[in-house]
């Protein structure tokens, strides 16, 4: 005789957290104050302070998040300020 076969309960699933849409401006250094969006139909993300009125515009595509348009606009600030530091020297 045989033992009885033990049902095996399923993994549980791992919960995601929500990413960011909310971010502080690299302009006025407000908390909070970067709001991203993006608009699917034109493929185009924008980030806008409410602070300081500074806004930031990108392509995107069907895998980009917020916190992506945020980091580039955080980038191409860096090349920016890189780019005016060396025009110095």
């Amino acid at each position: 005789m045989g033992k009885r076969k033990s049902t095996a309960k399923p993994a549980p699933k791992k919960r995601m957290d929500k990413l960011d849409t909310v971010f502080s401006c690299p302009f006025c250094g407000h908390g909070s104050s970067v709001e991203c969006r993006i608009d699917m139909k034109n493929l185009i993300g924008e980030a806008n302070c409410r602070i300081c009125q500074e806004s930031f515009s990108t392509t995107v595509n069907a895998l980009s998040e917020a916190i992506d348009i945020y980091s580039e606009w955080i980038d191409e600030c860096e090349r920016v300020n890189h780019l005016e530091d060396d025009g110095d020297a």
